[in-house]
């Protein structure tokens, strides 16, 4: 069979498990969530046998000790992709609440009801328990997904999606709910894209090179989150007590991560003040500061900031700095260099906190609290599929709501249009 037939028989299989699945109940597609979990923790064994073919193919590649570290396996983390399961079981199913409901001046009352997107395609790299996440969530939300994982982990996620399968005929969710690639192929990702009849959204989870290549070759919808260069800004009316705990958790605690601060902005009138120490704490944890004329006036031995300095993210323990004018300079600044993703404003000036919630357009703004924040976990979704910085219909941490869309629902008692 072509990749392109194959690629069009995985969408229909999907449109038809959608269809079916949409009809369940809560407490059917909960049974199938904890029977993939029990599946999951009883075939460890065969699952970890399928991920040491993946990491010995990865070794002999030459791949890094950071990517093995994704790809690897091992109880624990099985493990937790069954507890992950439990509590996406746990959350209140979003699908057929009604969001909002007004009457009419004739008697109808119209309202908005939470239904499924259909289909969902989701494109990943390394991380095998993407597999069992990305399923749960769009099950739970009463979607259909095809999964295309990384050829890196290619034994593990198809170990996983069979499980998976297995777990659904068991209970009234259709296997073909869940489906793995099995093609190793990068043109099956292409002819994937190209099913606008089948596939109703497209989420690449990865890197920037991975997300704008999807993006460009995609008919379907795409969920797209390129980078998040995240900022602090610091107002001069800020408490650097505070300021200082902020900045080191958001730069330090994991600075691999796309919501860690990768750009500190502070207020002229109190940089002298704060930056000294502040500095010094980040270079005490390892931190490489590079920073503009004004801060390396204050701070000697900082390294330039660059042009792309502003607009890198690091993904590291590297922090570009900057003192601005004021609050007007570092929204400027932010708007001018910014991806979307995550920003905060330390400071005790309500009017300031206010202002800059209104006026900052990125996926999450937070008042006196740490870039890390941007979670879907932290911020009390549970569990989420990924960051969205793209404004298609949903912006920000994706969780169960965000895997649904509103459809108009009407009730009258036989009104009819003048």
């Amino acid at each position: 069979m072509s990749l392109r037939n194959e690629a069009v028989e995985l969408g229909k299989r999907a449109k038809e498990a959608s269809r079916r699945l949409a009809k369940l109940s809560s407490e059917e597609k909960n049974l199938a969530l904890l029977r993939m979990a029990e599946r999951l923790e009883g075939e460890r064994e065969a699952i970890l046998g399928e991920n040491r073919k993946d990491l010995d193919l990865a070794r002999a590649a030459g791949l890094s000790s950071a990517l093995l570290d994704r790809i690897a396996l091992n109880p624990a983390r099985i493990q937790a992709m069954g507890k992950g399961l439990r509590e996406i079981a746990a959350l209140p199913d979003p699908v057929g609440e009604i969001v909002k409901m007004w009457r009419r001046p004739n008697g109808l009352q119209v309202g908005k009801m939470r239904i499924p997107l259909g289909v969902i395609a989701i494109i990943y790299e390394a991380r095998p328990n993407v597999t069992a996440d990305a399923a749960a969530l769009c099950l739970k939300s009463g979607n259909a997904v095809i999964l295309r994982g990384g050829s890196e982990a290619h034994f593990s996620n198809r170990a996983i999606g069979a499980i998976l399968q297995r777990a659904c005929a068991e209970t009234r969710v259709p296997e073909q709910a869940v489906q793995v690639v099995e093609s190793k192929d990068r043109a099956m990702v292409y002819e994937l894209l190209q099913l606008e009849d089948t596939i109703d959204l497209v989420i690449p989870r990865g890197g920037e090179e991975l997300i704008r290549a999807v993006a460009a070759h995609s008919r379907v919808p795409v969920i797209k989150h390129y980078k998040g260069v995240c900022h602090v800004y610091v107002d001069s009316e800020a408490s650097l007590e505070m300021a200082e705990r902020i900045c080191m958790n958001a730069k330090v605690q994991r600075p691999s991560v796309c919501n860690a601060m990768e750009t500190l902005l502070v207020h002229e009138g109190i940089a002298a003040s704060f930056l000294p120490g502040m500095i010094a704490q980040l270079q005490a944890a390892g931190v490489e500061i590079r920073g503009c004329e004004k801060t390396r006036a204050l701070v000697s031995g900082i390294k330039p900031a660059s042009e792309a300095d502003w607009s890198t993210e690091y993904l590291d323990l590297i922090l570009s700095v900057r003192v601005v004018k004021d609050m007007d300079g570092a929204i400027d600044h932010i708007e001018r260099y910014g991806s979307q993703h995550t920003e905060t404003i330390v400071t005790s000036d309500y009017a300031r906190a206010r202002e800059f919630l209104d006026r900052v357009n990125s996926s999450v703004v937070l008042v006196n609290a740490s870039t890390r924040f941007n979670d879907g976990g932290e911020l009390g979704l549970g569990a989420e599929i990924g960051i969205s910085t793209s404004k298609i219909h949903a912006f920000g941490p994706m969780g169960l709501e965000e895997l649904t869309i509103t459809k108009f629902v009407v009730f009258g008692d036989g009104q009819i249009r003048e």
